[in-house]
C-alpha cells in the first residue's frame, strides 16, 4: 500500500507511521530523511539541497520531489510505503500527481489545537544527552533533570507557545487544504489521534484493512 500520514507538528503522525510501517512491512519517508539521505548518498540532488540547508534555507519543492523521485525507487519501496510529512502543500501534492504516484489512501490524525498545544509546550529535552520528556506524560524521575545523565531539561525553541501557533497557522494555511484535495479523490479517513498510542494504531489499522 502506497499510503500518506497528514497531521499537524505534534498529531503523532511521524509515531504512528513508525509503528504501522513496521506492521505493514513498509518503509516510512519522511521529508527530513529523504533530505539527509540524499545528502549523505551524495547524489546530485542531495549536493543541491545541502547548499540551501547549510544557508538554514527551505530546500524547493521540486528538489524534494527529485529526492522522493529516488527514495522510492528503491528495491524496499516495492510492496508500498508510507509518506509522512509530505505532501505540504497543494502544488507538492499535484507534483506528486504528474509523477504517476497513484496513492491508495490518505490518512489524516485529527487532534484539536488545544491539545496540541499542550502536548508540545509540555516537551523537554536533556541539554546533556537529548533524552526527551514531557512535564505531564513523561517526567523526569529527577525533577527538572534528566534521569539518564543528570544534565539540565530544557523546552526546545520551537516548543514555545508562539512558535507551535506559527506552525499550526502554517499547517492549517497550507497543509490542511489536502484534505479537500484527498477527499475529492476519495481516498481520505480521518482518524482522532486523542487517547492511547495503541488505540489510535487500531482506528489507523482499521481504516486501511476497511
Amino acid at each position: 500500500m502506497k499510503l500518506i500520514f497528514l497531521g499537524a507538528p505534534g498529531a503523532g503522525k511521524g509515531t504512528q507511521a513508525e509503528i504501522v510501517c513496521k506492521l505493514l512491512s513498509v518503509p516510512a519517508i519522511s521529508t527530513g530523511s529523504i533530505i539527509r539521505d540524499a545528502m549523505k548518498s551524495g547524489t546530485e540532488a542531495g549536493l543541491a539541497a545541502k547548499e540551501y540547508v547549510e544557508a538554514g534555507n527551505l530546500v524547493p519543492d521540486e528538489m524534494v520531489i527529485k529526492m522522493l523521485q529516488d527514495r522510492i525507487a528503491l528495491p524496499d519501496c516495492k510492496n508500498g510505503y508510507i509518506l509522512d510529512g509530505f505532501p505540504r502543500n497543494l502544488s507538492q501534492a499535484q507534483a506528486l500527481d504528474r509523477m504517476g504516484v497513484i496513492i491508495d489512501m490518505v490518512v489524516d490524525i485529527e487532534v484539536p489545537d488545544d491539545i496540541i498545544l499542550e502536548r508540545l509546550a509540555g516537551r523537554r529535552m536533556c541539554g546533556k544527552c537529548g533524552a526527551g520528556y514531557h512535564i505531564t506524560h513523561k517526567p523526569s524521575a529527577k525533577g527538572e533533570k534528566c534521569e539518564l545523565c543528570g544534565g539540565p531539561l530544557i523546552t526546545r525553541e520551537d516548543d514555545t507557545p508562539q512558535v507551535i501557533r506559527d506552525r499550526l497557522k502554517v499547517y492549517h494555511d497550507q497543509t490542511e487544504p489536502l484534505k479537500d484535495h484527498y477527499h475529492a479523490a476519495g481516498k481520505l479517513a480521518v482518524v482522532a489521534g486523542t487517547g492511547d498510542i495503541g488505540d489510535i494504531t487500531k482506528m489507523v489499522m482499521a481504516v486501511l484493512e476497511a
